[in-house]
């Protein structure tokens, strides 16, 4: 079985300024909501925080999880509503076909794997005077880059982007912009640089170049594209990137 759950972050909290600010605490917080064996099982989750006074936790797990301990510290335990949704995903999965379009979103880390780094860090410099020399995972920092980077990859993941029907195009989708000549139905939404530390005692910091993509897709691959629903796109999946999450769209008719 597999489970999307969907937890109500409450921002004024101590615990929850935490979590919020560190991709690292925020990934243990999610590891303790798993009882057996969580370190078996491909775990992906996401932070919505286009609201900041209601941020939104996704988690995707093989398992059943509970909640109770995040929205104890970090949620409105006395409040009203449903603090966590917590989803069977086989009606989704069942849904899954050739042809098929649903609206999506994705928070990715794009990244490009280079052995000779324009501007490197006193670590890659380090790395670049050992003997077994190693290629070097470098964050793509703009717009057009992370977008260049998503588009390239669709087919791989099982999927594509269809033309654009918007006028104008959205930021980074003007034709020849990045080597693409035709814009598609995505758009960037929200772009970060997140840098945190993986000790409370120090050590070098985690930097990671993040970008949330929203648009339209269409199915081209049932098996990959399944495979990437449950296991992610990307790396930096620990820290909360990966985790591609479907919605239908209304009206639309879908191909079979």
């Amino acid at each position: 079985m597999t489970y999307l759950s969907r937890i109500r972050i409450n921002p004024l909290r101590e615990k929850s300024r935490l979590l919020l600010a560190s991709p690292h605490a925020m990934h243990g917080a999610v590891m303790y909501g798993i009882p057996d064996a969580p370190t078996e099982q491909r775990i992906l989750w996401r932070l919505d925080a286009d609201d900041p006074r209601r941020p939104m936790l996704f988690v995707l797990t093989d398992t059943r999880p509970d909640w109770s301990h995040l929205i104890e510290q970090a949620g409105w335990p006395d409040a009203d509503g449903p603090h966590a949704a917590i989803r069977d995903y086989a009606p989704l999965l069942a849904q899954i076909a050739v042809g098929r379009e649903f609206a999506f979103r994705l928070t990715a880390n794009p990244v490009q794997n280079t052995s000779a780094p324009i501007k490197p860090t006193e670590t890659q410099l380090e790395r670049a005077a050992e003997a077994k020399r190693r290629s070097f995972r470098i964050g793509h920092r703009t717009a057009d880059q992370q977008l260049d980077w998503f588009l390239s990859r669709t087919e791989r993941w099982g999927f594509e982007v269809p033309p654009s029907h918007t006028d104008p195009p959205g930021l980074g989708l003007e034709p020849g912009n990045g080597g693409l000549t035709t814009p598609r139905e995505v758009r960037i939404t929200a772009r970060a640089r997140r840098s945190f530390r993986k000790k409370n005692n120090g050590g070098k910091p985690v930097v990671l170049h993040t970008a949330t993509f929203e648009g339209r897709l269409r199915i081209t691959d049932v098996t990959l594209f399944t495979d990437r629903l449950l296991h992610g796109i990307g790396p930096a999946k620990s820290y909360g990137c990966g985790l591609l999450t479907l919605a239908p769209l209304p009206g639309l008719r879908q191909e079979r």
